[in-house]
């Protein structure tokens, strides 16, 4: 359930990294003036909104694509049997019970047990889950996963998502440049302060848009742990709290899921940050909170 948010940021930060590469080099080669070396802020500032919520709005406009395009997630048009037929009606009557419209319903074939929902708005919207997941849980479990995800959708959460990466990449953007502008201006002497930033300038602001976008990445992460309470409780409202909790369980009994295989070379491997980066919280804590819940 976390292929969601983590195909989210991957896209949101390539598109980030295409575009702040193509100011760099343009702002490196002379083009245009380095607003940021001269130390006029407010275009500064413009700019970091402008790329900094481009960047996230261009992510979530294009999220079903991506989602479609990396898992290789069939869309139901059809139902080819009886499994697909029960899957778009149990879609079908969660969305109803929550108030939304009917989200694209798909399968795509993996061992692992996940699910996710995506898409701009709340009225087009895509539920997709594994084979896996089908093959490993009955139908009150998978019933309960699917409410978890209409839950996602009739929250809001992509769009708040957006918005609040928005938000951490026009900080990131503008406290990049402002930094990299005292280094750059510090290295270079106070005879060359005024001229445009070069390309040593452009590397600097680089490796501080990588550390800061990491940060940004933890406070996301953080966000998200706290939805996916919410959505475990919206799950156990449109299917049952039993029935929920039996969804956890099973989760918590298959391996540890990872990244797609064309994006494993991002993810991150041991180590104290992988805590902080977690997407999700312990299925444990999960369990504990809905069953503190109907006590």
């Amino acid at each position: 359930m976390f292929k969601r948010i983590i195909l989210f940021l991957l896209t949101n930060f390539a598109i980030m990294l295409t575009l702040s590469v193509i100011w760099g080099i343009v702002s490196a080669s002379g083009l245009v003036r380095n607003t940021e070396v001269l130390g006029s802020y407010g275009p500064l500032m413009a700019f970091s909104v402008l790329f900094g919520f481009g960047g996230a709005f261009i992510s979530l406009l294009i999220s079903k694509f991506v989602a479609k395009w990396t898992t290789g997630a069939k869309v139901i048009d059809t139902p080819r049997n009886a499994d697909e037929a029960w899957l778009l009606d149990t879609v079908r009557r969660h969305a109803q019970r929550a108030g939304i419209g009917m989200p694209e319903v798909a399968v795509y074939d993996s061992p692992e047990m996940n699910a996710f929902a995506t898409g701009a708005t709340r009225n087009h919207a895509l539920v997709a889950v594994s084979t896996g997941l089908l093959r490993s849980m009955d139908r009150q479990q998978v019933d309960a996963v699917l409410g978890h995800e209409i839950t996602h959708v009739e929250n809001g959460d992509m769009v708040t998502l957006t918005l609040i990466q928005g938000v951490l990449n026009t900080f990131v953007i503008f406290l990049s440049r402002v930094i990299g502008s005292l280094i750059d201006g510090a290295m270079r002497g106070r005879d060359d302060r005024g001229r445009s930033g070069g390309f040593g300038y452009f590397i600097v602001v680089m490796v501080l848009q990588s550390v800061l976008g990491l940060l940004a990445t933890v406070i996301v992460a953080w966000f998200s742990r706290r939805r996916e309470y919410r959505a475990d409780r919206g799950g156990a409202t449109l299917a049952s709290a039993p029935a929920m909790v039996s969804a956890l369980r099973r989760l918590g009994q298959g391996e540890e899921v990872g990244l797609p295989k064309a994006m494993a070379a991002f993810g991150i491997n041991g180590g104290g940050l992988i805590g902080l980066l977690r997407t999700h919280p312990p299925i444990e804590e999960r369990i504990r909170a809905l069953e503190e819940q109907r006590v």
